[in-house]
């Protein structure tokens, strides 16, 4: 189903998509290809809706957090939002302190998406496009981006992104999905219980930029190799959690960058019985623990959203890739297809 959301102010019309196959229900809106509610039921079938949002344009205009967003054209952080490709440097838009984040100021979350609808035998979903002119945020090369929602007969959601380019470019597309598996204003996911498959991370400097060098995640607060609580060691005097005020890290998963999507994290509420596993192309996942919610944002259940209301579990490269040489690039080259997958399982 096809539904007005708002108006933007340039009275462009911002439509919702409602999808329902396999016991969930999605909906997303052409507003940076954002996943408005996604409703999954619990161990008593009782739907409840597991990803934080708004209930009009204009707050997702102006107050969010990349909440339920298409990311890109860069997802995560570029150190001073600069990097040399091909002999050349680029700038790209600064808008998280002195570095680059999700794109810049007005990344592929804040563009309206052409959607056109598909059921393909038993699956239903979204085809979502748009074009990045060259220069768009400072980006080198007209990128031609195609993004596919998939809701399967099991009630998985699966995500294709492809892209290609004109010119020599960086990509790192993901989405940005704050779940909480008890229910949009629920309270604290720190009950939440959580498993990578990964025992590295990359730590960070004080502006969250990744030092360059893989680390164990052995006797670190960032270890989810068994499944663990996320609030056990979330308030240790650690200092990578100093500086991110709580998680916000990049693990290297175990598998590496993969043909197939592969099963790399299990998140569950254990109070609900919803659990959501992960599988993905990606080499790595970044693991935010909600920590900047601040009492400020109202959801659709007319409850605030403090800081750790909610994580997201983003399937993408590493942060700041492009000037860091040991890393898994990120450069698409015309000629080239940028290919990523992740899949999203729901059970309780």
């Amino acid at each position: 189903m096809k539904s007005l959301f708002g108006t933007l102010a340039d009275g462009t019309e911002v439509y919702s998509w409602s999808l329902a196959n396999g016991g969930t229900r999605l909906k997303v809106l052409s507003y940076g290809g954002i996943v408005q509610s996604l409703e999954i039921p619990d161990r008593r079938g009782r739907l409840a809706n597991v990803s934080l949002g708004f209930d009009d344009i204009e707050d997702y205009v102006a107050k969010s957090p990349y909440f339920g967003a298409l990311i890109g054209r860069y997802g995560n952080r570029i150190d001073k939002g600069r990097f040399t490709l091909d002999g050349k440097t680029y700038q790209v838009d600064v808008n998280d302190g002195v570095n680059s984040l999700h794109g810049g100021a007005k990344g592929f979350d804040k563009h309206v998406w052409d959607i056109e609808p598909f059921t393909k035998g038993s699956d239903v979903g979204l085809y979502l496009y748009r074009t990045s002119v060259d220069g768009e945020m400072g980006y080198p090369g007209t990128l031609k981006v195609k993004v596919t929602y998939t809701l399967t007969r099991h009630g998985d959601w699966r995500i294709d992104y492809e892209a290609t380019t004109d010119k020599a470019t960086v990509v790192n597309l993901t989405s940005h999905v704050y779940w909480n598996l008890a229910g949009e204003g629920s309270g604290t996911i720190e009950n939440h219980e959580l498993k990578i498959a990964a025992s590295r991370y990359t730590p960070v400097d004080s502006g969250l930029i990744p030092t360059g060098e893989p680390a164990p995640v052995a006797g670190t607060p960032f270890d989810f190799r068994r499944t663990k609580r996320i609030g056990e060691d979330l308030r240790e005097a650690d200092q990578q959690l100093l500086y991110a005020k709580g998680i916000d890290h990049n693990w290297v998963l175990d598998k590496g960058i993969s043909p197939r999507p592969e099963w790399i994290a299990t998140l569950k509420d254990p109070s609900s019985g919803r659990t959501l596993r992960m599988a993905t192309t990606e080499p790595g996942l970044q693991f935010y623990s909600g920590n900047f919610l601040d009492g400020t944002l109202v959801g659709p259940s007319g409850r605030t959203y403090r800081q750790g209301d909610a994580l997201c579990l983003e399937t993408q490269h590493f942060p700041d890739s492009p000037n860091k040489s040991a890393f898994p690039s990120t450069v698409l080259r015309p000629g080239q297809t940028y290919r990523s997958t992740t899949v999203h399982s729901f059970s309780c």
